[in-house]
């Protein structure tokens, strides 16, 4: 009995993580094998020794998280030609996993082998020139960087902080994903609403993307226009009215800036065209004496 009453308010904690999205899925067309990946909480002598371990101290939210359960996965399938493609997938890792993505260098690495902190310049102290994005992430000392989530090996959604000093414990988070091409770009301040934007896209290939200025490839928008499609038309007029607001638009003024020259006259063509009228007057003459 006992282990029975334990079994429903572990259901009812798992509806509340889930926000209820599991049996909106079940619902949904085409969506089969939706699993949810029951954990334990986690320890709070094991979120003390990571922040030990790591000299920062978890958010408040993201703590809260790993006492009701450490880490998060849930996976759907949908059926195609009676076969079940797995197709969403949203995940936090758990705290053994949230590992720093800048590793130590080995001792048996190279000296001179490049590495991620040498991406890092001056320049990229700057925002995009409008004076409100936040500032990006740096790959040396300056911020201390926390795996997420692999996104499918599509990127890395990454726990952030920033303006680090060494020796210092850091406090303050933000909630960055990192493209495949090792750009930074801004997702939420908290962890509680990227766990809603998590829920809210539903798990599908690449929607982080949607937050990129490239945003997802088309495979991904397709998806997207199937299994969501009023967060994905939304998103899509906001960014642009058209509606197209992950196309490269070329814009010849700016691209060509290279004056076209205007072509010479021909002289047989503009001797040739007066000729032509001459002859066509001098036929219209006669036709207007007659009348």
């Amino acid at each position: 009995m006992e282990k029975l009453k334990e079994r429903f308010s572990f259901k009812g904690v798992a509806e509340r993580l889930t926000l209820g999205i599991t049996r909106v899925l079940e619902n949904m067309p085409g969506v089969v094998d939706v699993r949810f990946a029951e954990r334990e909480p986690a320890e709070k002598r094991r979120l003390l020794s990571w922040d030990q371990k790591n000299n920062c101290i978890l958010p408040e939210d993201l703590r809260d998280f790993y006492l009701t359960t450490d880490g998060f996965t849930l996976t759907w399938s949908i059926k195609l030609d009676n076969e079940c493609v797995p197709l969403g997938c949203m995940m936090i890792n758990s705290v053994a996993r949230l590992c720093p993505l800048l590793q130590p260098a080995s001792l048996y690495s190279l000296p001179n082998a490049p590495s991620l902190s040498d991406l890092d310049w001056e320049e990229n102290d700057t925002d995009d020139g409008t004076g409100q994005a936040p500032a990006a992430p740096h790959f040396d000392a300056r911020s201390r960087i926390f795996e997420l989530d692999s996104c499918g090996g599509n990127g890395k959604v990454c726990l952030v902080y920033k303006n680090c000093t060494p020796g210092v414990v850091a406090q303050q988070s933000e909630i960055w994903f990192l493209d495949r091409s090792l750009c930074w770009h801004f997702l939420t301040a908290t962890f509680t609403s990227y766990y809603r934007l998590m829920i809210t896209h539903l798990g599908l290939p690449e929607w982080q993307y949607a937050f990129t200025p490239y945003g997802p490839s088309p495979q991904a928008k397709q998806w997207a226009s199937l299994y969501q499609p009023l967060t994905f038309s939304s998103e899509a007029s906001s960014a642009d009215p058209a509606g197209d607001s992950h196309l490269n638009k070329l814009d010849p003024t700016k691209a060509f800036r290279a004056k076209a020259k205007v072509p010479a006259p021909n002289k047989k063509q503009s001797t040739q065209c007066s000729l032509g009228s001459a002859a066509k007057s001098s036929a219209a003459k006669p036709i207007a004496a007659k009348r």
